[in-house]
């Protein structure tokens, strides 16, 4: 795993990465808007001090919206919230049932059936299931069509909550990783994931034939990606 260097401009943080690329990168990432920066090998961490200067107020803003939907995405299952699912935001309907049960209604709400006894921590177990199983019926479809498209195999799939990625691959194990959150998001960013990831591997790294090869397959991949990490993790 990549290991990068960590500088601080005024009250920003910033983990700087040098890498074989010709420019420099500056992302706010969430969920806590952490500031990475790659940039070529030789450059000086003076250059990325004046490059963060540069943008200081462009950070602090992102940073804070970050920080504000984090708020936002804390969640007790009860009535009137709002929660997405497959790109559609829909309010979630609570009720009490001998047997947890979740229906998708009417493209507007998720009606959640508890057990009168379960705490939140077992309304979020059984809901994050939920979510599971229904991300999983969509890898079930996606991955194969793309397999076929790309030309490749994966021996494994394997979902979790990640913190800072919306996927990963192990090209020698064949292995992809994904975010259980990507079942929230629409259905295009979740193939984005799936492509970006079948794509390593043909190319491990995020070199030029990686990204003529995203663009062969899915040519408006870099649109998708950046709607996509607009959205917090």
């Amino acid at each position: 795993m990549e290991k990068g260097k960590i500088i601080r401009v005024k009250d920003i943080e910033v983990t700087v990465y040098k890498k074989r690329i010709k420019n420099l990168h500056l992302n706010v990432l969430p969920p806590d808007g952490k500031v990475r920066v790659s940039v070529p090998e030789g450059v000086s961490d003076e250059v990325v001090k004046l490059l963060v200067i540069k943008k200081y107020h462009w950070i602090k803003k992102h940073i804070k919206s970050f920080q504000e939907q984090e708020r936002q995405t804390k969640r007790e299952y009860v009535s009137g919230e709002s929660h997405y699912f497959k790109g559609r935001r829909y309010i979630l309907r609570i009720e009490f049932a001998k047997r947890p049960k979740i229906e998708v209604k009417n493209k507007k709400y998720i009606y959640f059936y508890v057990p009168a006894h379960y705490t939140i921590q077992q309304r979020q177990n059984y809901y994050e299931k939920w979510l599971r199983k229904e991300l999983k019926k969509e890898l079930e479809i996606l991955v194969p069509k793309w397999e076929k498209i790309i030309g490749v195999k994966i021996n494994e799939i394997r979902i979790k909550k990640m913190k800072t990625k919306w996927g990963s691959c192990n090209p020698d194990a064949k292995r992809l990783w994904l975010n259980l959150e990507l079942i929230k998001k629409p259905t295009e960013y979740l193939e984005y994931v799936i492509v970006h990831e079948l794509i390593h591997l043909l190319e491990k790294k995020h070199n030029g034939r990686f990204k003529e090869l995203m663009s062969k397959y899915l040519p408006k991949w870099k649109i998708y990606r950046r709607q996509l990490n607009e959205f917090i993790l």
